[in-house]
């Protein structure tokens, strides 16, 4: 038993310092999450309490013969509250619609030099995106 106990804590203490290193780089700065489907390049500004993000969303709007694109641009300021180096959450400052009103939890599951990937869930919805997020400045 208390080898079991030993063991584990040890791992989770291996594990937490390995970790540590790469600590509150990602708290203030300039971001940036490549595009994605129907979205942009999105830029992130962060300081002190605030997120600000800045992104074109991509429609497709079409015709009877044709098709094109309309990029709409969006701006987003979230209050983003540290619960550690390795999660946080974002609250939109001012919701639009009643999904907006649900807090995001992030949960940083990796870190490179300039980097980290991470996994977000809306509220307690079931929805979950995977991405990475890059520091620029």
């Amino acid at each position: 038993m208390f080898f079991a106990l030993f063991s584990l804590l040890l791992f989770l203490t291996s594990c937490k310092s390995e970790m540590k290193d790469n600590s509150d780089r990602f708290k203030k700065g300039i971001f940036e999450i490549p595009a994605g489907e129907g979205y942009s390049k999105t830029t992130i500004i962060r300081k002190d309490s605030l997120q600000i993000e800045e992104y074109e969303k991509i429609v497709s709007i079409s015709n009877d013969s044709t098709t094109s694109e309309k990029r709409i641009k969006h701006i987003d300021t979230l209050y983003i509250k540290w619960k550690n180096n390795f999660f946080y959450s974002l609250k939109m400052k001012s919701p639009k619609k009643e999904l907006d009103k649900d807090p995001i939890y992030v949960q940083i599951t990796k870190v490179t030099d300039t980097s980290y990937s991470f996994t977000a869930k809306i509220g307690f919805s079931k929805f979950k995106q995977d991405g990475t997020v890059y520091k620029v400045k």
